[in-house]
């Protein structure tokens, strides 16, 4: 074997241990799961996403900080002040909704699978609802949009604020799971994908194709319970 070879599978088994150390957690509180940047907005900076999460369901075309301003009614300084740019307001807006998603605290020396069944359960009511809300729609319909577009990074944005912040709030609860006992898994990301594709199915694609799929509060809490119920039967541990 050469030297560079040895050193290759050094490297792999390096970053091997680092993915292991990372998806370790023992006690995991709410603030855990929405990023810093989600939890210092004041009240009237939340009211200012949620006029930019409005204006994107009434309109379409670019976004401006003119046009944000003037529906939020504040200066186009204070958008700069607070947000720094435009690109610095879609990422807050798209937090900002992304952080509707939520978890509940959850101590590890203490989980039982009751617990975690419920905690994802939870989640993947919390998940359904903000995908089948109006604003998510729009909001993933522009980002759709300006895919692959030079002039915007809002596609980009929607998937690191969106699916990959989902992932970063969810894996470490598998994980704790899965130390626990009641999950087995070798991979937390591909568990993550499947509990993803469960709960998310077909619906999202439906409803940007313009599909009405009403979903009221007793349907996605069914739908919820049926998504955990099938992780489960997937990745229960056997006795």
């Amino acid at each position: 074997m050469s030297k560079a070879q040895i050193n290759g599978e050094a490297s792999e088994i390096v970053e091997a241990g680092k993915a292991r150390a990372s998806e370790v957690s023992k006690v995991i509180e709410p603030s855990e799961f929405v990023e810093a940047s989600e939890t210092k907005f004041s009240k009237r900076q939340q009211e200012v996403l949620s006029a930019v999460l409005d204006l994107m369901v009434r309109e379409s075309g670019t976004l401006t900080m003119e046009r944000v301003a003037k529906s939020a009614s504040c200066s186009k300084e204070t958008l700069y002040k607070w947000f720094g740019d435009r690109q610095g307001l879609l990422t807050a807006t798209v937090q900002w909704q992304a952080s509707k998603v939520r978890i509940s605290p959850i101590d590890g020396d203490a989980l039982d699978e009751a617990t975690l069944r419920d905690a994802l359960e939870g989640f993947a009511r919390d998940w359904l609802l903000v995908l089948t809300s109006d604003v998510s729609i729009a909001l993933n319909r522009m980002a759709i949009s300006h895919a692959g577009s030079a002039s915007s990074d809002l596609g980009s944005i929607v998937l690191q604020n969106g699916p990959f912040a989902m992932r970063r709030r969810l894996l470490p609860v598998l994980v704790m799971g899965r130390d626990a006992g009641y999950l087995d898994f070798e991979n937390g990301g591909e568990a993550f994908s499947r509990f993803f594709g469960l709960v998310v199915r077909d619906i999202q694609i439906r409803v940007l194709l313009g599909e009405d799929v009403s979903l009221n509060g007793a349907q996605i809490k069914r739908e919820a319970r049926i998504a955990t119920h099938q992780f489960f039967t997937l990745y229960g541990k056997k006795t």
